[in-house]
């Protein structure tokens, strides 16, 4: 296991290769589909962001609400490839990790490998499990978005596996070749 402290530096991002399993502590973000058509609609109108993306992990995850007594309900990946329109902007923008589930697309590849960042990809199907490495969490940005505002999270020991590394690499088209099929 590698340990990785949020905010990320780009020397140890590109040192991990697809496959790798982390385990995060320090600060992620959250942020879905209408955060991220906010962050870039910042960008477009050349307004600062709420959140300091440099080094920045962002989480693809719609939190439920916290139980009487917990820091925040179940927390797993949403799919990830929902977040492709926006993230080759924001990873530009100094974001060094997304982490969600499944398949990016070339060009969120593309942009991963020119400015050293990664994809990891966490257990879905398991946020009630994952909520219990996350110790904080406080709605930073768009509240309006309700369970798709964006939160600071603080987390401890959060698991996660390198899915697209900034060498090209892919754990999925491993796979692939392993079976032929996926």
């Amino acid at each position: 296991m590698i340990q990785l402290c949020a905010p990320l530096a780009e020397k140890d991002i590109r040192r991990l290769r697809a496959g790798d399993e982390v385990i995060l502590r320090g600060v992620v973000y959250t942020a879905r589909d209408m955060a991220h058509k906010r962050l870039c609609a910042a960008l477009d109108a050349g307004e600062e962001l709420p959140i300091d993306l440099d080094g920045a992990i962002l989480y693809f995850v719609g939190p439920t609400p916290a139980r009487p007594g917990a820091v925040i309900g179940a927390a797993g990946p949403t799919t990830s490839s929902r977040m492709d329109p926006f993230s080759p902007r924001l990873i530009a923008h100094g974001l060094r990790a997304t982490m969600g589930k499944g398949y990016r697309s070339d060009e969120v590849r593309r942009a991963l490998q020119q400015h050293g960042a990664v994809h990891l990809s966490t257990l879905g199907g398991a946020g009630a499990l994952l909520s219990k490495h996350i110790v904080r969490a406080d709605v930073v940005a768009y509240e309006d978005l309700g369970t798709e505002a964006i939160r600071r999270l603080e987390v401890v020991d959060f698991p996660a596996v390198v899915a697209y590394d900034a060498a090209g690499g892919c754990v999925y088209d491993r796979v692939r070749d392993k079976s032929g099929a996926l």
